[in-house]
């Protein structure tokens, strides 16, 4: 039996997922988080075996969470289920210690044979995604400028690109506003950028927002 943990803020998407995992007599649904701090109580107290995560969510997030789990439970298997497609994403996400990694448009089969291959051991990202991350451009001299971005800043950037406020990020991240300045500062050096319309145009121009 596979013990899975669903970390997941929206309600609707918690509802199917549990829908299709009851439809499984292999697994067992045995908890739902709605922010990144009941994803790190949960995986203390219910024991899974698989975390399926979303990216984004109040609290700990992102690759920060993903590093979280990894620190309480370092053999626990972290299916990301994402609505971010970019191999950017998806990158940084399987870096961090994701086992594997869909997006929230995937079929149920294919959520089903991600879940046991992961569980069982293996990797497993999408077959989309795993072509632009095979294919993408790394070479110093043509990547993008997003890519040289350390983890903190890319979370910042994205959410940023979302609309928050420095205030807001910081409360999220249980930052200083100093801090998250400083981040968004160096971020926007790095980028070229000067304003946040000039930050929104890039994220849309690479696909990330």
């Amino acid at each position: 039996m596979i013990r899975i943990l669903i970390g997941d803020d929206h309600a609707i998407v918690r509802q199917g997922l549990r829908q299709v995992l009851t439809l499984e007599p292999e697994l067992e649904l045995v908890a739902e988080a709605r922010n990144g701090w009941e994803v790190i109580e949960l995986v203390r107290t219910c024991s899974p075996n698989l975390l399926l995560l979303d990216m984004n969510m109040p609290g700990p997030s992102g690759v920060d969470l993903i590093k979280r789990v990894r620190e309480e439970a370092p053999r626990l298997p972290i299916l990301v289920l994402s609505m971010h497609g970019e191999s950017q994403i998806a990158g940084r996400a399987i870096k961090a210690g994701a086992a594997g990694y869909l997006t929230k448009d995937s079929e149920p089969e294919t959520l089903i044979a991600a879940i046991h291959a992961v569980a069982g051991g293996a990797h497993y990202v999408e077959p989309a995604v795993a072509t632009r991350l095979l294919f993408d451009v790394t070479s110093t001299e043509t990547r993008a400028p997003h890519l040289a971005l350390s983890d903190r800043e890319y979370q910042i950037f994205l959410m940023l690109v979302q609309g928050r406020s420095v205030t807001e990020i910081a409360a999220t991240l249980h930052l200083s506003a100093k801090t998250v300045s400083t981040h968004k500062f160096r971020l926007m050096q790095k980028l070229g950028l000067d304003t946040l319309s000039d930050l929104v145009r890039y994220a849309l121009k690479h696909e990330l927002a």
